[in-house]
């Protein structure tokens, strides 16, 4: 959906509170999504506590926390988890700036056709996000985007369930996801 440049957060804010969807403007565009199902929230829990774990002294996970670009106050993402600096946690702001996350971690709904982590993987290293964990749920894969430049993500590693993540720094040792759910096949 596209709104007239300057009111795309007023639009988005009112499509949120009248619909209870869940919006983002990526690239200047809103991206509005049905509430998770459960098998999604519960990847999500598992990847938090899993990385709480993981996490160096001044750094913890925040679930629907949102993310602005350095350079345009129109555009914002809301990733599943990300990893900010613990202050996020006592901060009246809405908006958190995207250099400090380490980590935004999108869980795939059941329902997002495969374009979306490709577009969104795109948005975050533009925005200067330190890296990006993409889990799909309805195929059992990961890819872990790391050292953003241009635009791009310059590393990405491609994994399944069962397969460890392989962080890198700040963070320490390996993330499992050997028991994260899949959704039901649809019919």
């Amino acid at each position: 959906m596209k709104a007239a440049p300057g009111r795309l957060r007023d639009t988005a804010e009112e499509l949120a509170r009248t619909t209870g969807l869940r919006v983002q403007i990526i690239d200047g565009s809103l991206i509005a999504t049905r509430p998770p199902c459960g098998k999604h929230a519960g990847t999500v829990r598992r990847l938090r506590l899993r990385l709480d774990q993981r996490l160096p002294d001044g750094l913890a996970g925040y679930q629907v926390s949102s993310v602005g670009t350095p350079d345009n106050d129109e555009d914002y993402a809301t990733p599943d988890l990300v990893v900010l600096p613990t202050g996020w946690g006592t901060n009246d702001e809405w908006l958190s700036d995207p250099r400090d996350a380490a980590l935004a971690v999108e869980v795939a709904p059941r329902t997002e056709r495969t374009r979306g982590s490709t577009c969104k993987a795109g948005w975050h290293a533009a925005a200067g996000v330190a890296a990006l964990l993409a889990v799909d749920p309805r195929n059992g894969v990961w890819t872990y985007f790391t050292r953003p430049r241009d635009g791009a993500y310059r590393g990405v590693l491609r994994g399944r369930y069962g397969e460890p993540v392989p962080l890198t720094a700040p963070f320490t040792g390996e993330l499992p996801t050997v028991d994260l759910p899949l959704y039901a096949p649809r019919r």
